[in-house]
This record gives C-alpha cells, structure tokens and sequence, in this order.
C-alpha cells in the first residue's frame, strides 16, 4: 500500500465526507418536521464518522488510528440504525434509505478491512519513528 500523508487522500475519508453531504438533506427534513433533537443526532454521527477518521490519522500513531476507527466503525452502525428510524417514520422514502444505508454499509465494510490490514502492518506511525532506532 501507498504511503498516505493527508486524511483526505484515505478513501474512507473521501466516502465518509460523501455520506455526510447526502445525510445533510435527511436533516434538513427533520429540521422541518420539528424533529430536532433527531435531527442534531444524525448530523452529529454522520459528521463525527468523516471526523474521528482524521483525528485518528493525525495522531500519527496506528495503534491510536485503529482505535479511532473502530469508534467510526459504532459511529456508522448507530446512523445505520437512525436510517431505518427515518424510514420507519416515513421521513425517507424506500429508495433513498437503500442508497444510504447502502453508502454506509460500504463504508463499514471498508474501515473493517481497513482494520484488518493495519492491524497486520509493523508500522507503528511517525510518533513512534524516532524511538525505533
């Protein structure tokens, strides 16, 4: 694998920002409905999966990275579950909550092969660079 240096070249990331853009919509309904509580807890899971992406890459570590990512990985099961909510209360129609919960179901699959991969590297991360010599 390639040497990444930003969090916005991490295809995670990238999916994840797209998920947040679409989500955003679902709020805005919410919003309309006077759903607000609602409506504040999904633009807070969607937004906090694409953010603890980069705040566990900027760590520099891999170890604190995994851990960051299996928050994202909850993060995205509990908007999987607020999807069928919005379903189940008629806020989203059937197609739109298959394209959603598509988009993150994707995204989990890749932050849990993504886990795996970095679970199996020897690379601690830049914070640990200097200690290995």
């Amino acid at each position: 694998m390639a040497t990444i240096n930003h969090f916005e070249d991490l295809e995670i990331w990238q999916l994840a920002r797209n998920l947040y853009n679409k989500i955003t919509p679902v709020v805005e309904i919410l919003r309309e409905k006077k759903e607000f509580r609602f409506a504040e807890q999904m633009k807070s899971s969607s937004g906090s999966i694409m953010d603890n992406i980069a705040e566990g890459f900027e760590r520099n570590s891999r170890l604190e990275f995994v851990n960051s990512l299996g928050i994202v990985k909850g993060e995205a099961g509990e908007l999987k579950s607020q999807l069928y909510r919005c379903f189940d209360n008629k806020i989203v129609s059937k197609e739109l909550f298959n394209e959603l919960y598509t988009d993150v179901d994707t995204l989990s699959r890749k932050l849990a092969s993504f886990i795996i991969y970095l679970n199996g590297s020897a690379v601690k991360g830049l914070k640990f660079k200097d200690r290995e010599k």
